[in-house]
């Protein structure tokens, strides 16, 4: 039944109609077919255009705020966001043309080989910078540290060789760096023991694990009061008592499957946050000192695979259930429960 727009309006009073018609012009307005204009500023319209060379994403047809974030006042892009794509190519120089981008995300991207572009230092916002789960390969780029305001970098899950460069050290915001699961070599930088928590609990997370890295631990890593810190799977030895502490803030500790030998009794344990303790298949000797107790938050702890002796301090205080003798496995002469009596 055809129902017309003048025969409504003429049952109401002007004040009505008024009211109804700048409804209706306000939905017009806003609608699809009246917003067709083009938001994307023209420079990060050009710089996204420039990719097709090196990855096809996006129809020029169609508006580049419709596929990335951008700013609501500016309609700069501020978010540079690809995951889980079959795409293939290189990530392209232009990239570092989108000059207001506060986030960068590119994981779960298979296909996507080649190196870091230098043209990313131009990148002066970002504070979120990942590069995941990719072909990626080369060596991590010194010149990442000239990313002043990031206080994310990660870099896990790709093809990364080589030198972990010392110079990512002086990133004055970063938190938490992950360089895990790539094929790094050399020792951990000296200069990683001059990392500053942007706060005083310590919130810096390191995570090197699944590489290849050798030597020891900087003695000044020491000095730096990480919540994560997770070198596990490497090929790393020598002294990591460095690590502990009674003040130290640390959550998590992950040094297993390296040849660290130290002795564990000489360790004070991080008696607040520690939750997750693995210190298996090293070279550890001494006993488990009973001031571990204290440790109220710990929920997980493996030093299988060692050369400790004596009892194993009791009762544990983990919040799970199920702590057994798989945690204190082939060790030279540990003894106690979870394992037999001590003799």
């Amino acid at each position: 039944m055809a129902i017309h727009f003048k025969s409504i309006t003429s049952l109401l009073s002007n004040h009505q109609a008024t009211t109804i018609l700048m409804f209706l012009l306000l939905l017009f307005l806003l609608s699809p077919i009246a917003s067709s204009a083009d938001l994307c500023h023209p420079d990060d319209k050009a710089a996204i255009l420039k990719f097709k060379k090196n990855l096809p994403l996006w129809n020029s047809d169609g508006d580049c705020c419709d596929i990335f974030d951008c700013d609501q006042t500016t309609h700069r892009v501020i978010r540079f966001v690809l995951t889980h794509s079959n795409l293939a190519g290189t990530i392209p120089d232009s990239i570092g043309d989108l000059t207001y981008l506060n986030t960068v995300l590119i994981t779960k991207m298979p296909f996507l080989v080649g190196e870091i572009p230098q043209s990313v230092t131009k990148l002066k916002y970002v504070d979120s910078f990942e590069i995941s789960w990719t072909n990626v390969s080369g060596n991590v780029p010194p010149f990442l540290s000239e990313l002043k305001n990031v206080w994310i970098l990660n870099l896990s899950y790709n093809n990364l060789s080589g030198l972990i460069p010392s110079s990512l050290a002086t990133l004055p915001h970063l938190i938490r760096l992950d360089l895990s699961r790539n094929r790094l070599t050399g020792s951990i930088p000296e200069s990683f023991g001059h990392l500053v928590s942007p706060n005083s609990q310590g919130s810096l997370s390191l995570i090197l694990s699944y590489n290849m890295l050798f030597g020891e631990i900087p003695k000044s890593v020491g000095n730096t009061n990480f919540n994560q810190f997770d070198v596990s799977r490497n090929n790393l030895s020598g002294d990591a008592s460095m690590l502990f502490g009674a003040l130290k803030n640390t959550w998590v500790l992950d040094i297993s499957r390296n040849n660290f030998e130290f002795d564990l009794s000489s360790v004070s344990f991080m008696t607040h946050g520690l939750s997750y303790l693995d210190l298996s298949h090293n070279k550890i000797y001494g006993k488990i000192s009973s001031q571990i107790m204290e440790a109220i938050d710990l929920q997980y702890v493996n030093v299988s695979y060692n050369r400790l002796c004596g009892k194993i301090p009791s009762p544990w205080k983990l919040k799970y259930e199920g702590l057994d003798n798989t945690s204190f496995l082939h060790n030279r002469c540990l003894c106690g429960s979870p394992l037999a009596p001590c003799k």
